[in-house]
């Protein structure tokens, strides 16, 4: 939760705004009643992944949307949006990202070579 917490402050200090959560069931278990206090007025999803929405105005009226993975390595997936593109193209990007950083999870998580006993 801490890790949550610092991801959320360096990116608020920078402009960015909290505006969705995609949390896994065992996460949200974590948090339990913590879930407003950590997320405010965000969106929360379930989600087979750990990631944060944060959103910016972008320079020439565009708005900039970063989904940052809550894992020990930092990795983020960044777009920005035109000022008169609607909110259901938005909407199907932000799913393809979505989409892109559960694939990443997966090959990093695959890439990992359990020790020996």
């Amino acid at each position: 939760m801490e890790q949550i917490h610092e991801i959320i402050t360096t990116y608020t200090k920078h402009g960015w705004r909290l505006r969705r959560a995609l949390v896994k069931p065992e996460t949200r278990a974590l948090l339990k009643e913590r879930e407003t206090e950590i997320f405010e007025d965000a969106l929360v999803e379930d989600s087979s992944i750990d990631a944060l929405w944060f959103a910016r105005p972008s320079h020439a009226g565009r708005e900039a949307w970063e989904l940052r993975l809550l894992s020990e390595t930092p990795y983020a997936l960044f777009e920005t949006f035109e000022a008169d593109e609607g909110e259901e193209d938005r909407e199907a990007v932000r799913r393809e990202m979505e989409a892109r950083l559960v694939e990443y999870s997966k090959a990093r998580s695959s890439e990992i070579i359990p020790r020996p006993s």
